[in-house]
């Protein structure tokens, strides 16, 4: 995380898997699954990241998604909005084949901060 005493990001990673991704042929979506094993991997790797947790609702949910309820979920501290965009720009430059993963998935980022009383908020007696 960065030097400074600032609190890092709190950031939700949405990701929806597109129609692209269902298109494929039957038992063709193995490259796209370890390129977003990878890409994983790489969020993970990315300096000024601290993933806290994932989670998957594949069980749950089949087919596309486009917006809430996403795919996934990745809740990770941040140091800077310069490195949540890095961490979004993993779909752009992670390859799939003769593609990048974000012809087969997107991202969306939420940043705030964690659940806590704020110094300026008074608590009364």
């Amino acid at each position: 995380m960065s030097d400074t005493k600032t609190a890092p990001l709190r950031v939700l990673f949405c990701i929806g898997i597109n129609q692209n991704f269902f298109d494929l042929p039957t038992g063709q979506g193995g490259l796209v699954w370890k390129a977003f094993s990878g890409m994983m991997d790489a969020v993970a790797d990315t300096p000024g990241v601290r993933v806290i947790g994932d989670i998957d609702d594949d069980s749950h949910m089949v087919g596309p998604s486009d917006g809430w309820p996403w795919t996934c979920y990745i809740l990770a501290d941040v140091d800077t909005q310069e490195t949540v965009k890095a961490v979004c720009n993993l779909f752009r430059t992670t390859s799939v084949g003769e593609y990048t993963l974000w012809r087969y998935a997107k991202i969306e980022a939420r940043i705030g901060r964690a659940l806590t009383v704020r110094e300026d908020v008074g608590l009364g007696a």
